[in-house]
């Protein structure tokens, strides 16, 4: 786009949506294929450090200890997908979108299957955990890598009454990509033996994610390699800038922007991955039960997002964003009694974790993308997602765990109202500082 002026771009973009008509429901189609075989990946791993690893890989170490030593491989991937986001959009930038998703989506499923064939401890020892920690930093680096940009060009080729729906649709893949984990979890724990589980049943999810991904794989790369969706790319200057150049010129864009997301990422895992530890650990509730009641519960986050998408609309994201955060805070002041408090109290849980989760988390990454103007949008959408991810969700089951095992469940309450508050403090400055784009 060099030497162009920025109403002869406007007018490029205005061509592209004239001439090539792509719909936003078609971009939404890739979107939520792509997001669902990507948290299909991580939950599969996510439910496996907790049922799984600490009796394959930790077996020398007592039932909690290996559980927060599963929780800290957890963590790799997060740790690894910023610099993924790094080396990727620099892939992008050098040999296009294609090769890059091809590579991303590939590494994400061969570093998953993979995880499926890593012995146990009895069998090799250390090699065991370095194998399973080498390939957690690989899925780490691949979801770095499959940031495709089509979040964004949703939320922008949406007209304007419709945004805040659209901006929700990317997150449906989170969630069920979720159930779908945690309802083939439950499956194989609730009809094979303990042994038989342990020895062979936890393999085949990771099985099934190579299948899932390499569907979405072709389900990317045929809309986004099509000349329509290239156009609309260019025409939105929806294409990968440095680093270098993004920090410079949104430094404090990319700063604030990993705050604006962090509590309902956070709660993310203060739902799923945490309580499933807990209750593995201290109750009597059987682990399949338990995945059961989070599939149903991601249901409820499922409406409770629609619900977000269609208010959004009316009311505005900010107004979303915080009372999400408000809603979160309360949840953990509440929460405590709630896991506490027998099966009822988990069911309670969970299912209002859900529809809080859901109802925030619809707008989120939204918002995140709302803050860059064209110019860094895309590497800064990406790098900015990477970065909160691991602030908010990376940690959070390590954190949580540890806290509560040391001072009590209200201390796991206290680590999440944490993230509400930064999220309600970013928002406050967001406001302030007028960081919206001056282009549109």
């Amino acid at each position: 786009m060099t030497g162009t002026t920025y109403e002869d771009r406007q007018q490029s973009r205005r061509d592209a949506e004239d001439d090539h008509h792509v719909s936003p429901s078609d971009i939404a189609v890739g979107v939520v294929i792509g997001r669902t075989s990507e948290f299909f990946d991580f939950f599969v791993f996510a439910i496996a450090s907790v049922i799984v690893f600490p009796a394959r890989v930790f077996p020398f170490l007592d039932p909690l200890t290996g559980t927060l030593w599963s929780f800290v491989l957890v963590a790799l991937a997060f740790v690894a997908r910023p610099l993924g986001t790094v080396l990727f959009t620099s892939l992008d930038r050098r040999h296009g979108r294609f090769v890059k998703l091809t590579v991303a989506l590939f590494l994400l499923g061969t570093s998953t299957v993979a995880m499926g064939l890593v012995p146990s401890y009895e069998a090799a020892g250390w090699w065991a955990i370095a194998m399973l920690a080498l390939l957690r930093i690989g899925q780490g680096l691949a979801l770095g890598g499959t940031w495709d940009g089509l979040a964004p060009l949703l939320a922008i080729t949406a007209s304007e009454n419709r945004r805040g729906f659209y901006a929700m649709v990317p997150q449906l893949g989170a969630v069920v990509g979720l159930s779908v984990a945690a309802v083939l979890f439950a499956y194989l724990v609730m009809t094979l033996s303990a042994a038989d589980f342990l020895d062979w049943g936890w393999r085949y999810p990771f099985f099934v994610a190579f299948a899932i991904n390499v569907v979405a794989l072709f389900a990317r790369l045929r809309i986004v390699e099509t000349p329509e969706f290239k156009n609309l790319f260019e025409a939105n200057e929806l294409t990968p800038t440095s680093l270098r150049k993004t920090i410079v010129q949104d430094g404090r864009t990319v700063l604030l922007g990993i705050f604006v997301p962090l509590a309902s990422f956070a709660m993310f895992h203060m739902v799923t991955v945490f309580p499933l530890s807990w209750i593995f650990l201290y109750t009597d509730e059987a682990p399949g039960s338990f995945l059961l009641i989070e599939a149903a519960g991601a249901g409820v986050g499922i409406l409770a997002m629609l619900f977000s998408g269609w208010l959004s609309d009316r009311i505005g994201r900010p107004k979303i964003l915080v009372w999400g955060a408000w809603a979160i805070g309360a949840f953990a002041l509440v929460a405590p009694v709630l896991l506490s408090a027998g099966h009822a109290g988990v069911i309670i849980y969970v299912l209002i974790g859900f529809l809080i989760l859901g109802f925030n988390l619809a707008q989120s990454s939204g918002a995140v993308a709302s803050l860059f103007d064209q110019r860094n949008r895309y590497t800064g959408s990406a790098f900015v997602s990477a970065l909160s991810w691991m602030f908010g969700a990376g940690f959070a089951p390590l954190c949580a765990l540890l806290l509560s095992t040391w001072f009590g469940l209200y201390a796991a309450g206290l680590y999440l109202l944490s993230g509400a508050i930064c999220t309600l403090l970013s928002l406050a400055v967001v406001r302030q500082v007028s960081l919206r784009p001056k282009q549109e």
